[in-house]
């Protein structure tokens, strides 16, 4: 049966998604990360006529993409993982965008779901929220139940006070938030530069949302 905070992650869900649908994105609902997994490799084991099943498959930066193996599962399938971090030369760099823009699928998380089925984002160098707006073929996104949030004003304040300083921390920036805890509307080292909402996609179903029902990432 599950716990009762298991039943709710899971009614809120359908919610979510149902809302999701309304703007043209695919949401689905996976009780815990390895059922998560399982949905994600089925994602990409999807082909249309003329295409591979061998997917090329980018990914953004994400803690929830780092510590629940979701791109060890992408490798295990058979899928190219295209890997950012081997692409150290500015020419390597330029050839890795290249890659990503034209990959079958981008991989990454969101800094907040709304109820209502918007995706709230906040980026650094805007690699990552650049990828979900334009480019790979799909985009496939994995989030915790702990990134729901009631609306998009509340989505930007849950990055800016709970997501973004412990990244802050991680990346050893100098700002106020990796100081005393809380947003400093800074300039200097900030990693909030860019803030994207994804109210729909444009192209039917290429955003694709596993809500997991589990706390995952930042």
């Amino acid at each position: 049966m599950g716990t009762p905070k298991q039943k709710f992650y899971e009614i809120q869900a359908a919610t979510i998604i149902k809302n999701l649908a309304k703007r043209k994105m695919q949401g689905f609902y996976c009780a815990d990360v390895a059922e998560a997994k399982k949905k994600l490799c089925e994602l990409l084991a999807e082909t249309e006529e003329g295409r591979a099943a061998k997917k090329t498959v980018g990914y953004g930066g994400s803690m929830t993409l780092d510590e629940n193996g979701f791109k060890d599962a992408v490798k295990a399938a058979g899928h190219e993982l295209i890997v950012r971090e081997n692409y150290k030369t500015p020419e390597e760099q330029k050839e890795c965008k290249a890659k990503l823009v034209n990959a079958d699928a981008f991989l990454m998380s969101t800094n907040a779901i709304t109820i209502d089925g918007e995706l709230v984002n906040i980026d650094g160098r805007g690699n990552r929220v650049s990828f979900l707006i334009y480019g790979p073929e799909s985009v496939i996104v994995i989030a915790g139940m702990n990134k729901v949030v009631p609306n998009v004003e509340d989505g930007i304040r849950r990055v800016r006070n709970i997501a973004t300083p412990p990244n802050c921390v991680r990346l050893d920036c100098k700002t106020p938030c990796a100081v005393n805890g809380k947003c400093g509307d800074c300039y200097g080292d900030s990693i909030c530069c860019q803030f994207v909402v994804t109210r729909m996609s444009r192209i039917p179903n290429r955003i694709k949302v596993i809500l997991v029902g589990e706390e995952l990432g930042y």
